[in-house]
């Protein structure tokens, strides 16, 4: 698996040359649509990304670093679908954060506060991985 790093500055919207060494992570943002779009469900939130299933998977396992709940990823709308109306509509925009995730990305498809949110979980959730494996690595004989 790769790690997972972050960069505090987004890679650029989704339709900028960029430099994602993940060809599943960069056909997918450059196309997002309607098949490509997964959620990810933390706490209260639902959140729209875009990304390769194996980035994706790696940024909700961060993510769920910062929960006692679980964090999971959904293929397909969820049941009640997406409450925030910011976030419904943010699919249809044309332009959307990207950020880096191991050799891939991710799109975040959320209302600018909701980004700020889970990007926020998801540095809080890289710092505890951070401090947990450095913890592991101490302690080796």
């Amino acid at each position: 698996m790769d790690t997972v790093e972050f960069d505090d500055s987004p890679v650029g919207p989704a339709d900028s040359p960029q430099s994602i060494r993940c060809t599943a992570c960069d056909a997918a943002l450059r196309s997002p649509g309607r098949n490509t779009i997964s959620f990810l469900l933390v706490d209260q939130f639902t959140i729209p990304l875009v990304g390769c299933p194996e980035h994706l998977d790696q940024f909700r396992m961060v993510c769920g670093l910062t929960t006692e709940e679980s964090a999971t990823m959904l293929d397909h709308r969820p049941a009640g679908g997406i409450q925030c109306p910011g976030c419904r509509l943010a699919a249809h925009r044309h332009q959307h954060p990207v950020f880096p995730v191991g050799t891939g990305a991710v799109g975040v498809l959320a209302c600018p506060a909701h980004q700020g949110d889970i990007i926020g979980r998801y540095k809080t959730g890289l710092q505890t991985q951070h401090h947990l494996t450095a913890s592991l690595a101490s302690h080796r004989p």
